[in-house]
């Protein structure tokens, strides 16, 4: 009589793993949250790199263009996550990084990609969305 049965002991297991269940859960939530940070990095380089072309320029169209002294912009973030696309004319640009296909962040619903133009205007807006909150 003395020690646990064995309901004792599987009701034990059955709270843990409803624990666990929930721990990991909020971790992958998290973790995808913080990937998030890549797509800031990569945008807010690249906005460096279309500046850094339109003051030895005067046109962020020149940015692919190596002979003008405009450095060329990286196809993908600095850890991979998100690939970058450039929309420019002379005078304006947007940025827009979206989750590489079928990589961890493809499945982040709640900020599907992210974009910047050259007023500093950010997609989705920081307003109506917490995707832009660090």
């Amino acid at each position: 009589m003395r020690g646990f049965s064995l309901i004792e002991l599987m009701i034990v297991v059955a709270i843990i793993a409803i624990l666990a269940g929930l721990a990991v859960s909020s971790y992958l939530r998290y973790a995808q949250q913080s990937r998030r940070s890549d797509a800031y990095a990569a945008l807010s380089q690249d906005q460096g790199i279309l500046e850094r072309c339109y003051a030895l320029t005067f046109s962020y169209a020149n940015v692919s263009s190596a002979a003008n002294g405009c450095p060329s912009m990286p196809a993908t973030s600095p850890s991979g996550y998100y690939t970058v696309a450039l929309a420019s004319t002379s005078s304006t640009y947007t940025i827009t990084a979206t989750p590489v296909t079928g990589g961890p962040q493809a499945g982040d619903t709640a900020c599907p990609s992210f974009s910047v133009d050259n007023t500093g205007t950010k997609t989705p807006s920081p307003t109506t969305s917490s995707c832009w909150q660090q």
